[in-house]
């Protein structure tokens, strides 16, 4: 028997089983599961999302509870572990995650697990709560407004121009001209601004002789400054 076999035997003998009772697996998987069930509530508390993505969410406690069992699994033998290793490295998610704050709740989520798995419940108690107040408190930041859009269409003619501009700067004195568009004598607006007064500004526009639509729109996406 040579060195080499020697020393993989010692090694495989040695670690190969770690004695996990099931008192410690059910621990770990309970605290896994009520950290999982509290990033729930968190996610649908606190995400803005206009579409809600019920499946998601429940994943997230799905998740958790399946990274703690793997953990739990790694640890009983090294042997088991490299193969899951192995076995993990060919799974392949394709599903896009567009929001960054569905891929914070993701890692999380998985963080959670791994903490419970590995027996150290009360980190992962703990920096939950952390996670939880900073996203809290962070949420409370004041941000700008979003811009609306503003899209006008009409028939051109210099003195429709002019009273488009004028009331919209009575509205909105510093407001950004996005694209203008001019097409057989048809003209196109796309004006970004800020308003408290989209009613009355889409009143007078639409009053006006040549205008043959106003359009004011809001979104929810990123704040300029």
């Amino acid at each position: 028997m040579t060195f080499e076999d020697i020393f993989k035997k010692s090694f495989l003998e040695g670690y190969s089983t770690i004695e996990i009772n099931t008192a410690t697996i059910l621990v770990a998987l309970f605290f896994s599961l009520i950290l999982g069930l509290y990033i729930f509530f968190c996610y649908r508390v606190m995400t803005r999302r206009t579409f809600y993505s019920r499946n998601f969410n429940i994943s997230l406690v799905a998740l958790t509870l399946i990274t703690s069992a793997i953990i739990l699994t790694i640890q009983s033998s090294v042997v088991v572990s490299l193969g899951m290793v192995g076995a993990l490295s060919i799974v392949r998610f394709r599903t896009a995650i567009k929001d960054p704050m569905d891929l914070v709740f993701l890692f999380w989520a998985i963080s959670a697990g791994i903490i419970c798995g590995a027996g150290l419940s009360e980190i992962a108690i703990l920096s939950s709560l952390a996670v939880t107040l900073v996203l809290y408190v962070l949420n409370l930041v004041p941000v700008g407004k979003a811009p609306m859009i503003l899209v006008i269409s009409a028939v051109y003619s210099k003195e429709t121009d002019r009273q488009i501009s004028r009331i919209v700067k009575d509205c909105f004195p510093h407001y950004k001209e996005k694209t203008r568009t001019l097409t057989d004598g048809q003209l196109d607006l796309v004006i970004e601004l800020r308003t408290e007064e989209g009613a009355k500004l889409t009143a007078d526009l639409a009053a006006l002789e040549g205008v043959s639509s106003v359009s004011l729109l809001t979104h929810d996406g990123e704040v300029t400054f």
